[in-house]
């Protein structure tokens, strides 16, 4: 609900909160460890996608299946939805079958069915004749799966290649005109809070444009499973990584970057395998909710300058914020209530309004 203009403000700060971007819809097609050198210390992408690790074979009945669901699209008058190439090594799959999922690009992309194509794959496996070969199929973004850029986090899992790798692949991608989208996962072996945030900033550095955070979870038949049976692993804890994951995306959108997804999406294979980490079915709901409060008490700063004893006048503080954020912004199950009264703010003191703004005010 949109309430009405807010009182005059004797002070008052903002900061610009723009509304998520609105990407084209997107058709997923899932590539278990297809093209992968080996299984990392983490990966399960079967339990992930649902779906056991993927054959030439499969693959045929996945891009089947997948013009069925573009068809029955264009039937409904939807407009072309970009295509997306995820799980495994895209740019590292076996000649034929490279040959089989560029083939299918291109007819229904010419068939107008889709507007264009997005994939996924490894930094090692990035160089520019295959750059080349996927921009001029219709390739408009690079998903990097990264997971970090700390050389030592990275061989503890056994990623196989090192930092500088994972830095010149983001380079080139940009360098081929590609949006770049880098996958993080903080909370691996040898990620801290503060390395996690390190490789947020690192990658947009290089010029992404597109985040996925993944806190890392310990699933049943991975080999970090063994190592957190035997104590030597031990996941983020779930209070650590909303508040981490909360400042990574701070910095994402104050650089006009989007994080599009927090953690793993809810599924029965899921529920079966987990063991132990920072799961939650709301969990970007979560994030989003204390990333608004983390703002708003950046902003609080400010106006302590005009008023020292500001906390002893709380009754005249007023944060206005965007529509689009009511969703989430008390949290999930209003979790953050207590923390927004401990401000200052109590319900009757925040105001929901169409400018995408989040504007803190002394009356």
């Amino acid at each position: 609900m949109i309430t009405a203009q807010a009182p005059r403000a004797v002070h008052s700060v903002s900061i610009p909160w723009p509304a998520p971007s609105l990407h084209s819809a997107i058709v997923p097609v899932f590539l278990p460890f297809l093209g992968c050198p080996g299984r990392c210390l983490y990966c399960a992408q079967d339990i992930q996608t649902g779906r056991q690790a993927a054959s030439g074979k499969d693959l045929e009945h996945l891009l089947f299946a997948t013009r069925r669901a573009l068809e029955q699209r264009a039937a409904k008058g939807l407009r072309p939805a970009q295509l997306a190439f995820y799980g495994g090594t895209f740019t590292a799959l076996e000649p034929a079958l490279l040959d089989l999922c560029l083939d299918f690009v291109a007819s229904v992309r010419g068939e107008g069915l889709i507007s264009s194509f997005r994939c996924s794959t490894r930094p090692d496996a990035v160089d520019a004749p295959r750059l080349e070969r996927l921009v001029q199929a219709g390739c408009v973004c690079l998903e990097l799966g990264v997971q970090s850029f700390s050389d030592r986090a990275l061989a503890l899992v056994s990623r196989g290649y090192t930092a500088s790798q994972a830095k010149a692949a983001c380079a080139l991608a940009r360098t081929f005109g590609l949006e770049l989208g880098v996958q993080l996962l903080p909370g691996m072996p040898g990620v801290s809070p503060e390395v996690f945030l390190d490789d947020v900033q690192t990658a947009l550095s290089l010029g992404a444009r597109a985040l996925r955070f993944y806190p890392c979870l310990v699933l049943e038949g991975t080999g970090l499973a063994a190592l957190w049976r035997k104590g030597e692993y031990c996941p983020w804890e779930e209070a650590e990584t909303l508040e981490t994951l909360a400042l990574g995306w701070l910095l994402a959108r104050r650089q006009d970057a989007h994080v599009l997804r927090m953690g793993l999406a809810p599924g029965e294979e899921l529920a079966r395998a987990f063991l132990a980490g920072p799961w939650h079915p709301a969990l970007g709901t979560r994030v989003l909710g204390l990333s608004l409060f983390l703002a708003a008490k950046d902003l609080l700063q400010p106006l302590r300058a005009f008023r020292p004893h500001l906390e002893s006048s709380k009754e005249r503080l007023l944060l206005e914020a965007p529509a689009f954020v009511q969703g989430h912004f008390w949290g999930q199950a209003g979790e953050w209530r207590t923390r927004w009264a401990a401000l200052g703010l109590e319900k009757s003191q925040v105001r929901f309004q169409h400018e995408p703004r989040l504007r803190l005010s002394l009356l």
